[in-house]
């Protein structure tokens, strides 16, 4: 992990270099950003170094939260875009449905990056973890955990890139195991509270469930809330690295046995590199993946954003 972020870090400063001199007595650099959410731990931290990124280079930020409503977001960034923001760093609720937003920044002037989730549309570059591998990894330690056999369930979320990517990984990472069986997939909307509820019911139709991966955390503690009520021996794993999962990683004996973590924090700080070289007339690339790192309690003690 650590040496992609030094490897991309040394990208943004050797692209940023030859500009900063010019630009140190410009006109102060505005920055929108659009969440597809801020009711989740995961986007309140990536705002946070947002926010103090902004204040260490003098430029005022403007945050939105979409609310997973793309009709917002697409207003929001309208929005931002009479504001003659600079750069807009989007996380969109819908990866397609974004398009006509990301088009209206582009033509506007506007530097886009997209950030933790893809964008459709004209986007200068795109930051955002390994989703696949994140799949993967938890759908393998799962596998592993069920000795290779059972009935196992996925919780899905809403229809953007790095969701469809994280089910893919674990789907892939299940053909490893022929015993096996994925026998539903069900949308918790990576909410804990339908989370919670579309765990009662797959557990309800599957009394024999062996396994649970989440999309992401928010949406595992709610299948863990399930679990844990209905008595059952689920094992849940999940995406993400939530305060809250680690802790339950942590517990003895707890069903949720690991999560694939993400790094919020690098995510929005690649971006805003990304984003400033651009800005400030260097080629970038295109997408730059971020890796994630498998947790559970073998390595949970004092992991954090």
């Amino acid at each position: 992990m650590l040496s992609t972020i030094k490897r991309t870090f040394a990208v943004c400063c050797i692209a940023i270099t030859p500009f900063i001199s010019q630009n140190l007595m410009a006109k102060p650099i505005t920055i929108g950003m659009s969440f597809q959410e801020m009711n989740n731990p995961y986007f309140v931290t990536m705002k946070a170094a947002l926010d103090q990124a902004g204040k260490d280079i003098g430029a005022t930020v403007y945050v939105a939260d979409a609310r997973h409503d793309v009709s917002k977001q697409i207003n929001d960034v309208e929005d931002m875009l009479q504001k003659k923001i600079d750069i807009l760093l989007i996380n969109p609720a819908d990866s397609v449905g974004v398009q006509s937003a990301v088009l209206s920044a582009h033509n506007a002037g506007a530097v886009v990056v997209a950030i933790d989730a893809q964008a459709e549309g004209p986007i200068d570059s795109f930051v955002g973890s390994k989703n696949y591998d994140a799949g993967f990894l938890a759908g393998q330690y799962l596998g592993k955990n069920l000795n290779g056999k059972g009935k196992v369930a996925i919780l899905d979320g809403i229809p953007v890139v790095p969701i469809l990517e994280r089910v893919r990984g674990f789907e892939a990472a299940m053909k490893a195991f022929p015993d096996i069986k994925i026998v539903t997939k069900q949308n918790g909307k990576q909410e804990r509270d339908t989370a919670l509820t579309v765990t009662e019911n797959m557990l309800q139709a599957n009394p024999d469930l062996a396994g649970i991966f989440s999309v992401n955390d928010v949406g595992a503690l709610g299948a863990l809330a399930a679990i844990q009520a209905s008595g059952s021996k689920v094992k849940l794993v999940s995406v993400d690295g939530h305060p809250e999962a680690i802790k339950e990683i942590m517990k003895p004996n707890s069903p949720f046995i690991a999560t694939s973590a993400q790094f919020p924090r690098d995510q929005v700080r690649i971006g805003l590199g990304i984003a400033l070289a651009k800005y400030w007339g260097a080629n970038v690339p295109k997408t730059i993946p971020v890796d994630v790192k498998l947790i559970d309690k073998s390595n949970a003690q004092g992991f954090s954003w």
